[in-house]
């Protein structure tokens, strides 16, 4: 029990770490299942833009572009 008392600060610090890192965790699943991006840069000069958009988004952004 003492163990318990002397480290009760570190247990509650790193409950605390635990359930944020689990919740940023869930969201970023969350956020990937719904196709959202999680960079937040310029798709134009990123060499993986094509795995991040899908391809109905690429082809409806090259319609809008005028020839």
């Amino acid at each position: 029990m003492a163990w318990l008392t002397d480290n009760l600060g570190t247990i509650i610090i790193s409950l605390i770490l635990l359930v944020v890192v689990g919740l940023v965790i869930y969201k970023m699943i969350s956020d990937k299942r719904k196709g959202k991006s999680s960079c937040g840069c310029n798709c134009g000069s990123c060499p993986s833009s094509s795995m991040c958009h899908s391809r109905k988004s690429q082809d409806d952004s090259s319609k809008s572009k005028p020839e």
